[in-house]
């Protein structure tokens, strides 16, 4: 089982305890002893105004050299969680360090405010073939992450809600739901920054015990960086539609050579191999499948009110586009719009139950841009999708910048325009051999403001591609299944080693229907 002090320390005996845990950082004992987020952010300020110092990382470094299967074989065991013995709706359960998991973080418990170091016995696990790299000796085990267990779908049963593992990485389901996609606390230079993409971890974590009729869970994290420190609050809340209300307070450090050029924020990652609009990387591969995916687009809501939908794609190389949002955001996501069985043909993996993550902005987050970043995966192993959000103005250094969102992970009630939006892209021709540069797309539009049009009435398409294409020609016909509709859409791409930026939407005199379809062809 878990061990844990069973009494408050005095101010002095826990910083004893959090030197000899090798957590001088965390030493708080010029702060207040009820523990809070503002607790959390003078320590997080505290360190932006220091040099970096690297991760705590697993000090068995026959750990860190195991193979992917001896890894695999070390598993907690579930009458160790915490919180089985008191019968409280949440538990914990925690996954050893090792292999590529090589990041500690300290962990600690939070009871009636008094902060309470986490230690977990080796004999918390089974070690199965790793049993060698540790020699069967006694002690703590090395952790790298936990993740929150609550009974989702079934109450008699605890299922996996969510996990923290790995940098500041996060993911969660609602009920009926399989893991997809996965947030971040925060990304830094993902593109264009001069000393490369960094990852911030979470260093240490403190989870509050939860009441016996708690609905949800606070979960605090510290955020660590080499340019950037940051105070997080996650209220994770299980439901059809899992949310996580997340505030943070984020600090550039000071006194850094290099000065942070992009910092997304609310990030989420993603994986698109292939799907109806690009098949060409799965029939390559001689894939059965028809699409392979956790997300198939990036869904927006401007503060300007438009809606906008860009599928995603598998390019060739690293490819990036942004929406500027001078009026601000009011939400975003990576999506996965399709819940088709039939769409994806793998049982095992079961795509068409992972969610889609909505980002909802709490207060006014101001203007900035959603930078999109989509480079080539060869299998479904790699994510290669990220979405975030860029602020107009970063702080300067030791300067807070607040944040405060919800994020839903969603399932088959998702977010969706009020009017009507895409239900799928097709790329590719029909019986018509395409002429060199040309390229055709196949749009459907399904929703509320097609279904209320009169008999008569169609609604007309409004197209456009930007200075490197040529619309050809524009059409909408009636699908066979009631009101839905199609937009066909012929062009002609001037360079191809040019992106093409395409826009189309549905439109009856002068009411707009439908989202707008916002399609990004990369150069070849």
């Amino acid at each position: 089982m878990l061990t844990q002090p069973l009494l408050p320390y005095p101010l002095l005996l826990r910083c004893l305890v959090a030197a000899l845990l090798a957590t001088p950082a965390l030493c708080l004992a010029a702060l207040p002893a009820a523990f809070d987020l503002d607790t959390l952010t003078q320590e997080a300020r505290r360190l932006a105004a220091q040099p970096w110092q690297p991760p705590r990382a697993v000090g068995n470094a026959r750990l860190a050299a195991l193979s992917y299967d001896d890894y695999r074989d070390i598993r907690f065991k579930p009458a160790a969680s915490l919180w089985r013995a008191e019968g409280l709706p949440f538990e914990l359960q925690f996954f050893h360090a090792g292999r590529g998991n090589t990041l500690t973080p300290r962990l600690h418990e939070i009871v009636d405010g008094e902060v309470r170091p986490l230690a977990l016995p080796r004999s918390a696990f089974s070690y199965g073939r790793a049993a060698a790299a540790i020699n069967g000796a006694a002690g703590n085990a090395e952790v790298a992450g936990f993740r929150v267990h609550y009974p989702l779908n079934d109450p008699a049963y605890k299922d996996e809600l969510a996990v923290f593992l790995g940098a500041s990485y996060l993911r969660a389901i609602g009920a009926g739901q399989h893991y997809g996609l996965s947030a971040r606390g925060i990304a830094v230079d993902t593109v264009g920054g001069a000393a490369g993409e960094e990852f911030p971890a979470f260093t240490a974590f403190w989870v509050e015990r939860p009441a016996r009729d708690a609905r949800e869970l606070a979960i605090y994290a510290l955020l660590e960086g080499p340019r950037v420190t940051g105070a997080y609050r996650i209220k994770l809340r299980p439901g059809t539609a899992t949310e996580m209300d997340v505030e943070a307070r984020v600090y550039a450090r000071t006194g850094v050579a290099t000065p942070i050029a992009t910092l997304g924020l609310a990030p989420l990652t993603s994986m698109f191999m292939g799907g109806e609009n690009q098949p060409g990387p799965l029939q390559a591969l001689g894939d059965f499948r028809p699409e392979v995916h956790d997300s198939d687009g990036l869904q927006i809501e401007g503060g300007d009110g438009e809606w906008l939908w860009r599928p995603l794609v598998n390019p060739g190389g690293a490819f990036v586009t942004s929406f500027a949002m001078p009026r601000g955001v009011r939400g975003y996501g990576l999506m996965q719009r399709d819940r088709a069985f039939a769409s994806y043909q793998d049982p095992e993996a079961g795509y068409e139950r992972r969610p889609g993550a909505w980002v909802v902005p709490r207060g006014d987050w101001g203007a900035g841009r959603i930078e999109l970043l989509q480079f080539h995966t060869p299998d479904e192993t790699n994510d290669n999708v990220v979405a975030y959000w860029v602020p107009a103005a970063l702080p300067a250094p030791g300067e807070p910048l607040a944040l405060a969102y919800t994020l839903r992970w969603q399932g088959d009630a998702q977010q969706r325009p009020p009017g009507a939006w895409v239900t799928q892209s097709r790329a590719g021709r029909s019986h018509e051999t395409p002429r060199p540069g040309e390229l055709q797309f196949n749009v459907d539009f399904t929703g509320p403001a097609l279904a209320a049009l009169k008999p008569d009435a169609e609604p007309e398409p409004v197209v456009s591609g930007g200075d490197n294409a040529r619309i050809l020609f524009s059409t909408v016909s009636r699908l066979p299944q009631g009101t839905d509709r199609r937009m066909t859409i012929k062009l002609q791409r001037h360079d191809a080693t040019r992106p093409v930026e395409l826009r189309a939407f549905l439109r009856h005199g002068t009411e707009v229907l439908s989202e707008t379809w916002t399609y990004a062809v990369p150069p070849q």
